[in-house]
């Protein structure tokens, strides 16, 4: 009979992750003990992951709102900064915002509305049109944000960020105006010195304020790309991705993971004679149907991975096989048809119908996903991903 079970992710536990502990030994250990414990054996093509959180931690990759207030002095002179595009979140941009604040005079924060970058809404569009309120080129001020729309409150964490921004900014030292604008240039009537806090258009964004005369820019990506009074930094996306660690302290992306995903591939190969896939993996590439926030809020799904998750996924659509190549086909018949035709498929199905359909998205970021969605998070405690099957097909035995 052929094998039933297709794709299966498992969540592994492990220790609570601490700076300088041995990553690459934890890693390997938990998965070993998770495959004696359960009976599943370590094969060819298995994927191992782990989240770029535990990473960080183990480096110590840490940084504080002062290192970050002086970055931001130094790069932006101390007087007034334009804040623009950030997204909506208490563990991701708050804590950035209170050390910009601390190397500021005064922020001018510009919200683009009605949502952010990833989806979190100020307003609905619903209520945008009944007030005849074009984002495309309506810039609103605060009086008038409020006049219109109102105390609004994320529909998820019950806050109501234009007012929570505000406080933060006033409560770290420095003057506060918010303006409502989905235009970048439109900071310029303020100030010329602009921090861009959007991510995935970070470039566009940034290329069009210097076109627009902008003196100074820098995007969250080239703040704390150094090491500030010995802080923990990374050089190529700085800010991007960190997450709030205590009140006063910020965990970075992790930085030089390539070294550890091939020390953790080496090892398993060793000691089970294996040879499996590693990746770190941040935010998975999928939206919430019902908030509309799209999940990813980090650079990139994965900073380092193997090369064998190099590409993208390479497959027939059967259900395309079964109602039209195959339609006068049933039972054992059909199955013996399809496999035969997966067997024999062109090692590049891009652009013809019978691929139409699959998802023409990188491994890294397919993969990504179903790690972030397996290990959670919150207190699941498994920020291990186990993975077999993923590059299995019908034909698999």
């Amino acid at each position: 009979m052929s094998r039933m079970i297709g794709t299966v992710s498992r969540g592994v536990r492990a220790p609570i992750i601490r700076e300088g502990d041995d990553l690459k030994k934890i890693v390997v250990d938990s998965v070993l003990e998770a495959a004696a414990q359960e009976g599943f054996s370590v094969r060819d093509r298995d994927i191992i992951a782990m989240t770029e959180a535990i990473v960080a931690r183990a480096q110590g990759n840490y940084a504080t709102v002062d290192d970050i207030a002086a970055d931001v002095r130094a790069k932006l002179g101390g007087e007034t900064v334009g804040v623009i595009f950030p997204i909506l979140s208490r563990n991701r941009f708050a804590i950035c915002l209170r050390g910009i604040a601390m190397g500021a005079k005064k922020v001018v924060l510009m919200l683009s509305y009605p949502s952010d970058e990833v989806g979190n809404h100020l307003i609905d569009w619903d209520t945008m049109d009944e007030k005849g309120i074009d984002p495309y080129k309506d810039v609103l001020s605060l009086e008038k944000y409020r006049e219109l729309f109102g105390y609004h409150v994320h529909r998820f964490t019950g806050v109501d960020y234009v007012s929570y921004y505000a406080d933060v900014i006033r409560s770290s030292g420095a003057e506060a105006e918010i303006v409502f604008a989905n235009d970048a240039k439109e900071i310029l009537q303020y100030t010329k010195n602009v921090i861009c806090c959007d991510i995935h258009t970070r470039e566009r964004t940034k290329r069009r304020l210097r076109a627009a005369g902008a003196e100074r820019v820098y995007g969250l990506d080239e703040l704390m790309t150094a090491p500030v009074n010995g802080s923990g930094y990374n050089e190529n996306y700085g800010l991007l991705g960190s997450n709030k660690a205590t009140e006063d302290k910020i965990k970075l992306f992790p930085r030089d993971c390539q070294p550890l995903v091939d020390a953790i591939q080496e090892e398993i190969l060793k000691i089970t004679g294996s040879h499996v896939e590693v990746m770190v993996y941040g935010d998975g590439a999928f939206k919430d149907p019902v908030g509309k926030i799209w999940e990813l809020a980090d650079p990139v799904v994965s900073p380092a991975y193997t090369p064998g998750l190099e590409g993208t996924p390479n497959e027939l659509k059967l259900k395309y096989l079964a109602d039209n190549d195959f339609a006068e086909l049933s039972g054992e018949a059909l199955r013996d048809a399809i496999k035969d035709e997966i067997q024999k498929k062109d090692a590049d199905l891009v652009g013809k119908m019978i691929s139409e359909g699959t998802t023409p998205r990188r491994l890294t970021d397919l993969i990504g996903s179903l790690c972030d969605l397996t290990s959670g998070s919150g207190d699941k405690g498994t920020p291990i991903v186990y993975i077999q099957g993923y590059f299995d097909n019908y034909t698999a035995e």
